[in-house]
């Protein structure tokens, strides 16, 4: 399995939505850590966007499980930005 970091970008005039949403986009990122596939999420401290670190066997099976985010039938995330990551130390280094 690999981790990929994801950062999303919000859509300036989405705040409505994401509150509307965020509901149901919690509850998909909590089953998601459930089955270990989240391994962390959460918003940034500017509300401009949010980072998820994810474990996943390829960017493929990445894009499907993004796809699933109630975020983004919301309409509300304008841009993502996915990377590859190999944490060394820390908490999350056992997932590497």
């Amino acid at each position: 399995m690999t981790v990929f970091a994801v950062e999303y970008v919000y859509d300036a005039e989405s705040s409505e939505a994401r509150s509307a949403s965020r509901p149901s986009h919690r509850e998909w990122t909590a089953a998601l850590a459930q089955d270990g596939v989240l391994l962390a999420s959460g918003p940034y401290g500017d509300g401009a966007g949010a980072l998820l670190i994810f474990k996943a066997a390829d960017e493929n099976a990445l894009n499907d499980i993004l796809k699933q985010d109630p975020f983004a039938s919301a309409g509300v995330i304008s841009g993502t930005r996915t990377t590859e990551w190999v944490p060394v130390t820390g908490l999350l280094a056992d997932h590497a």
